[in-house]
């Protein structure tokens, strides 16, 4: 089933909990909230206190990607805070499945990132742990990027894997996600779609949520 996760970094932050409420009551299934170092990634966007304002208001599970470097420091902090869904960058550290092992001990379903220019075949020997893997279709940092169409390819990749393994992970999209791109990124296996800025611009955020469901 395809699942839309408004990604909350597009949002108004002058009305954060205003826009949280629209998004839930227009179909939103899980709240994307990216987290970023100005260190992995050339931007800052938020920390734990705006975190944990999102957790106290969002009545939907919570998706945490982590654009950051040593991503297991925060670990505790948003399993405290009630996050369903913790992703990193396997570039971010050099103890990967210990990373993995860390998150799922917690209760939280663990996710592997890969930047457009990483090759699925560097995730491989994680696929048979990870809860989910996100694929970035647009460089991490910052929010209305184009859609980088060769990533559609790891997809198929991912999909083909996946076949012959016993741990049916999903696979996450973020990056460019509009009413066109997502019907690729469905097509080719993605189940979790991240949506930005064409979402939070939709003046009908219920009738693009359901579309892009589709």
């Amino acid at each position: 089933m395809v699942k839309i996760l408004p990604s909350l970094l597009a949002g108004d932050f002058s009305k954060l909990g205003a826009d949280i409420k629209a998004m839930e009551a227009a179909g939103a299934d899980i709240f994307h909230l990216d987290i970023m170092d100005g260190q992995f990634v050339p931007n800052i966007s938020y920390g734990i206190p705006v975190c944990e304002a999102i957790a106290k208001e969002a009545t939907i599970p919570l998706d945490v990607h982590l654009m950051t470097y040593d991503p297991t420091q925060f670990v505790d902090d948003f399993k405290n805070m009630g996050v369903d869904m913790l992703s990193f960058h396997i570039e971010a550290t050099p103890h990967a499945h210990r990373a993995v092992q860390l998150i799922k001990s917690k209760g939280m379903k663990a996710g592997i990132a890969l930047n457009p220019q990483t090759p699925v075949e560097a995730v491989r020997h994680l696929l048979g742990d990870v809860d989910f893997v996100l694929i970035m279709t647009v460089n991490p940092g910052f929010g209305g990027q184009g859609f980088i169409d060769s990533c559609v390819e790891k997809l198929d990749e991912l999909v083909e894997l996946r076949k012959n393994m016993d741990n049916k992970f999903d696979i996450e999209v973020d990056g460019g996600i509009n009413g066109e791109t997502a019907e690729i990124v469905k097509t080719h296996g993605a189940n979790l779609l991240v949506s930005g800025s064409y979402l939070f611009k939709a003046d009908d955020k219920a009738a693009v949520i359901s579309a892009l469901k589709g």
